[in-house]
């Protein structure tokens, strides 16, 4: 059954990548607790006046999509992840990089809130 909450996407998953989703989840909550979460795309995502940030769950990676232009200032930090242009993929086998996923999806939320960015996927 295709899910229509971020409840039921994550009451599909299981084992470690539900562990993982949970962290980030929790995460980004904790970034951006006023913000609804919702399924776009089949991907959760947080949204205030636009999309914050998406997520998703993978077999062996979470990816966390914050936008190109909100990854730029952490490229050097980035080096050792795979990247694409809005995404970055956090391998289950990896410890999880809380502190820098913190830096960045605050990056993001001051990005939209001060200079009003836009969602580009």
């Amino acid at each position: 059954m295709k899910p229509t909450t971020v409840n039921e996407y994550e009451s599909q998953l299981t084992g470690i990548a539900k562990e993982r989703f949970r962290e980030l989840r929790d995460l980004l909550k904790t970034i951006a607790p006023e913000a609804k979460e919702v399924l776009k795309w089949g991907k959760p995502v947080f949204e205030s006046k636009t999309i914050l940030f998406a997520y998703s769950a993978h077999k062996n990676h979470l990816s966390f999509i914050p936008t190109g232009p909100a990854l730029l200032p952490f490229q050097k930090e980035l080096q050792s992840y795979t990247t694409k242009q809005d995404s970055i993929q956090l391998p289950h086998n990896e410890p999880f990089p809380s502190d820098l996923i913190r830096k960045i999806a605050t990056h993001r939320k001051m990005d939209v809130e001060v200079n009003d960015a836009k969602w580009k996927y």
